[in-house]
């Protein structure tokens, strides 16, 4: 059935409830004259008669009347399924998969999914934690966040938070034996602990900034590893010196398990941006999942 034919039925079932092409008319926003005249065209491509008009009343006939009982049921299926359609707008349902580095899933995403949970109880997340960088269009994903604001090409960001700052830090067992440095250029005696970028497969910088000062170094590698929470134990077990975030060095150096070093000179990593494929409509789920991590 094509579309005209089909939107024809929708006037037709109108009218025939209506008894009435002026009732109809207002209901459907259009001028009586206009709904007998597609009707008129309608039954003659049809070749069947289906209202009997009156000056008074607008029936069905008897052909009529049998249309309409097969009609009036995928009418109500339709009306039922874009009702649905609303209430989804309205209670979003489904999934939403999202990939984030590792600070990023238990720093910002996982705090945030107890609050979402309540309230959009009929979405079902999945967060799978990754440090490379990540083809989301590709490897379907909805969503991403990493620390850069556009990481492939029609991709819209949201910037979820400010830099985070870093902290150099070492053990107290590790300074007692080899000391503490005291300008970023002593790091290029000591044993350090660097991390290795997934998806590049570089060493991330050892980058010193102070009062618009940088200065870059390349010290000895003592150990390399992908994984952040990996140089945290290593500086602890008195491995080397190392970069980690603040607030993960934060009960650390609480504890005194580990000593935070040259402060002054210690840089903020980028924001964390959240990107998404740029879409006209989003699917709800998405963007629930958008307004909670950027409320």
């Amino acid at each position: 059935m094509d579309r005209e034919t089909w939107a024809d039925m929708a006037v037709f079932a109108a009218i025939a409830d209506a008894a009435s092409f002026t009732r109809a008319g207002v209901r459907l926003g259009v001028s009586a004259s206009a709904l007998s005249h597609r009707m008129r065209e309608m039954e003659a491509r049809l070749g069947v008669r289906l209202l009997n008009r009156t000056t008074r009343s607008v029936k069905p006939t008897e052909a009529g009347e049998r249309l309409l009982a097969r009609l009036r049921p995928a009418l109500r299926d339709m009306d039922e399924a874009l009702a649905a359609l609303s209430a989804d707008q309205e209670r979003p349902t489904g999934r939403v998969r999202v990939t984030a580095h590792r600070s990023a899933a238990f720093g910002l995403v996982l705090p945030r999914l107890p609050g979402f949970a309540l309230a959009y109880p009929d979405i079902r997340v999945e967060l799978v934690v990754d440090d490379g960088l990540v083809n989301i269009v590709a490897q379907g994903f909805d969503a991403g966040i990493r620390r850069r604001p556009s990481l492939e090409q029609d991709m819209i960001s949201v910037r979820l938070d400010d830099g985070v700052p870093l902290r150099l830090v070492a053990s107290p067992d590790y300074l007692a034996a080899f000391g503490a440095p005291e300008t970023p250029r002593d790091v290029l005696g000591h044993r350090c602990l660097s991390y290795r970028l997934p998806t590049a497969g570089s060493l991330y910088p050892w980058t010193f900034e102070r009062a618009g000062e940088t200065l870059s170094l390349e010290p000895p590698q003592q150990f390399l590893t992908n994984d952040i929470d990996m140089l945290c134990d290593a500086a602890r077990a008195g491995l080397g010196l190392t970069w980690i975030t603040a607030d993960q060095a934060a009960p650390h150096l609480a504890s005194g398990a580990l000593v935070s070093l040259l402060e002054d000179w210690c840089p903020d990593l980028p924001p964390n941006y959240l990107y998404y494929a740029g879409r006209r409509h989003l699917p709800p789920p998405l963007r629930a999942f958008i307004d909670a991590m950027t409320a």
